[in-house]
């Protein structure tokens, strides 16, 4: 249901509202969020039993000349990939999925996307190093109104489930999450994806993962995180965490670092739009962080193509 006056038509379950600024109703919302949490805990827990195993596991760009072979896929990633489209085509036939490692849009152009990556983090996961996510994000008309991602590292000191819906609260496996920064803490730490041992005041950190960074950043454990060109599955979820805890979120285009307010649809060289072609510069945490990064000149100026011509542009997706 959304919650709105106006024209009304029922689709799988939900009340689709006729204006632009409808928005899921709170009932509605709270079973999104719940699958999203269970969808994250059923790849959490693929993901552990695979953990230390011989997996089968392919590239998407091979190495040539001096560059390294990239963005690995393992067969967790499709494997889990599967079962989470399952489980949405079960519960809500009617939503449209967009998943990093299929193709496939059963619903495209519905108001309700599910933007799914079975493993942010992938080279991570397939070297033992224990920094990568499931990352599952739910966005009504390109807004994220829902994100659970599970973790394999918290500000607990164990794995699980960082989960969120709109107008809700950043939780942790069901138990509310209070940021806190200590007064005491000069140097605060950022997630940077060309990390230097000084970043503007900022300690720099880099973790492979952008799902992982945007969990830390909604937690206050990092203070804020920049992103020079992320996928709409790497953050997706993320983000829906980032508003729930009081953060912001600005995003760089044409007229410079604006508010993030929704994804929208980008054109291929062919000239087809769609949301899963989304990238942009995004910069996330305490809205006085956030600032403070946006304000720098060597990032004031930063756009989208030359964040991909950068030559750390091989971790642009934090794989």
């Amino acid at each position: 249901m959304l919650a709105h006056a106006g024209t009304i038509d029922a689709v799988a379950g939900f009340q689709i509202m006729a204006k632009p600024e409808a928005t899921i109703a709170a009932g509605d919302l709270a079973q999104v969020e719940d699958l999203a949490v269970e969808l994250a805990r059923l790849a959490g827990a693929e993901i552990v039993n695979a953990l230390g195993g011989l997996l089968t596991i392919r590239y998407k760009t091979a190495a040539t000349g001096d560059e390294l072979w990239r963005d690995p896929v393992s067969e967790v990633d499709h494997n889990v990939e599967t079962l989470i489209r399952a489980r949405v085509a079960e519960r809500f036939p009617a939503h449209d999925v967009i998943g990093e490692e299929m193709d496939d849009r059963p619903a495209r152009d519905h108001d309700i996307v599910w933007a799914v990556d079975p493993i942010d983090g992938t080279s991570n996961f397939i070297n033992g190093f224990p920094m990568f996510a499931a990352s599952i994000g739910v966005l009504h008309r390109g807004r994220p109104v829902a994100g659970a991602l599970w973790c394999s590292a918290s500000h607990a000191l164990r794995s699980g489930v960082y989960h969120a819906r709109h107008g809700g609260r950043l939780r942790f496996d069901g138990e509310d999450v209070t940021p806190r920064i200590n007064p005491a803490v000069r140097t605060g730490l950022a997630g940077i994806p060309d990390a230097q041992p000084s970043d503007g005041g900022w300690d720099g950190r880099k973790t492979g993962s952008a799902a992982i960074e945007c969990a830390l950043t909604a937690a206050g454990i990092l203070r804020v995180a920049r992103f020079n060109a992320p996928n709409i599955w790497d953050v997706a979820g993320g983000l829906a965490l980032v508003q729930a805890a009081g953060g912001d979120i600005r995003q760089h285009g044409e007229d410079g670092w604006r508010p993030f307010e929704r994804f929208v649809p980008e054109a291929t060289a062919a000239g087809v739009a769609d949301l899963r072609f989304w990238r942009h510069p995004l910069v996330i945490g305490r809205p006085e962080a956030v600032q403070r990064m946006c304000g720098r000149p060597e990032f004031a100026s930063q756009g989208p193509e030359a964040a991909s011509k950068r030559p750390d542009s091989g971790a642009l997706t934090r794989r």
